[in-house]
């Protein structure tokens, strides 16, 4: 299990857990709409056997604060005030899905903070991309249900400057899709990847949650690219 930990990020405390070496090289993961840092448990154990890792509970999420405020943008600026709280200078940044646009919006905005970024299964930035969702399950939640409905609309008619900023990014990009069992559209990944100046695509076949279904052989993808 990765070790728990809080952090105060302005009014927000953030939750997080980490692998690995305390003096490793830091690499940052971040979950996807409606899951938490549990959800990176088995590749964050693996990526630990050579990595610093941390993964966060975003706002709204897991045991992080639920503030009933919510955007992608006010997530990029918690993971910024996330790294400087914990004096993290430059890191690799992996996201999934939701998670993944907020790594791309801290990649455009805040260059000199990503050395090296990791895309899994992240809606590209062109609208119609997603579907808004309004009906709250039944069950009980882990996660505030207002954030869904706030980022999914933000999903399915995203601002231009997210695609525009595609060009502005950096650092070396690897895209890795889940192939056809995914319910992100698969036909506008290979577009996305070409508006990154640096960026490679992959597909590893296992669907939405590669990270999950298939922890080792995305931890080693990730390890490879992050040391090549």
């Amino acid at each position: 299990m990765g070790e728990h930990s809080v952090v105060d990020v302005g009014d927000v405390r953030l939750a997080y857990r980490t692998w690995g070496d305390a003096y490793g090289a830091p690499v940052v993961l971040l979950h996807g709409l409606g899951a938490s840092a549990a959800s990176w448990e088995e590749a964050g154990q693996a990526l630990g056997e050579e990595w610093r890792v941390y993964a966060i509970d975003l706002r709204g999420h897991g045991e992080s604060d639920w503030p009933d405020e919510y955007a992608v943008e006010l997530m990029r600026d918690d993971v910024l005030g996330f790294l400087d709280e914990l004096e993290l200078d430059r890191v690799g940044l992996v996201g999934h899905g939701m998670g993944g646009v907020v790594a791309h919006l801290l990649a455009q905005e805040h260059a000199d903070r990503v050395e090296r970024l990791v895309l899994e299964e992240t809606p590209p930035p062109f609208p119609g991309g997603a579907t808004v969702r309004d009906a709250r399950p039944d069950e009980p939640l882990d996660y505030d249900w207002p954030v869904v409905p706030a980022v999914t609309r933000q999903l399915a008619d995203p601002d231009p400057d997210w695609l525009d900023g595609l060009g502005e990014i950096v650092a070396p990009t690897l895209i890795i899709t889940g192939g056809p069992d995914s319910s992100v559209p698969q036909d506008r990944m290979p577009d996305m990847a070409a508006l990154i100046p640096d960026c490679r695509l992959i597909t590893i076949p296992a669907g939405r949650s590669i990270h999950e279904e298939q922890p080792r052989p995305f931890a080693q993808e990730v390890t490879e690219f992050l040391t090549s």
